[in-house]
């Protein structure tokens, strides 16, 4: 089924939080699948990073591409990217606002130049991997108890509490 690209990420981000990403990596990578999925990539990739949490590419690409940027000289650099899916590690990198791709092996940036990314309106999303994602996103939610009320949880006497 078509969703919208900011469906798809936020869907993305919060399954990534609920298979125990922290917020930070679980956006980005919400950005990532977004990305991924626009370019029409096997959707395989994200299912196995999400099935890797607590560890795996969430964590890692990010501190990868961190850490290529921070050693560029004059705006530019190059780095390993790792044992990371070829495809998610693309998906990753056309989130950036600066240019970035992937040559023999190794990540190239340039921080001088912008990327020239382009957002799509609608992204096709398996049904199934829809599912999925939701069932993740679904352990963020508190469980419906007096207890839960009692700390807050829920609206209170009127939606201006």
């Amino acid at each position: 089924m078509s969703r919208s690209m900011n469906e798809v990420m936020v869907l993305a981000t919060k399954a990534a939080r609920g298979a125990g990403a922290p917020p930070s990596q679980a956006a980005q990578f919400g950005a990532a699948a977004a990305a991924h999925l626009a370019a029409e990539r096997d959707v395989e990739p994200l299912q196995q990073a999400l099935e890797e949490l607590p560890q795996g590419p969430i964590l890692d690409i990010p501190l990868r591409i961190m850490a290529v940027a921070e050693a560029a000289t004059e705006g530019r650099g190059q780095g390993s990217y790792g044992a990371v899916s070829a495809q998610l590690m693309q998906s990753y990198l056309a989130t950036l606002p600066y240019r970035a791709v992937l040559k023999g092996g190794e990540i190239e940036i340039d921080l001088n130049a912008t990327s020239d990314r382009v957002r799509p309106q609608r992204i096709a999303l398996p049904e199934g991997v829809y599912a999925q994602w939701s069932d993740l996103a679904a352990r963020l939610l508190v469980p419906e108890s007096e207890a839960s009320r009692l700390n807050g949880a829920g609206a209170g006497i009127n939606d201006n509490d």
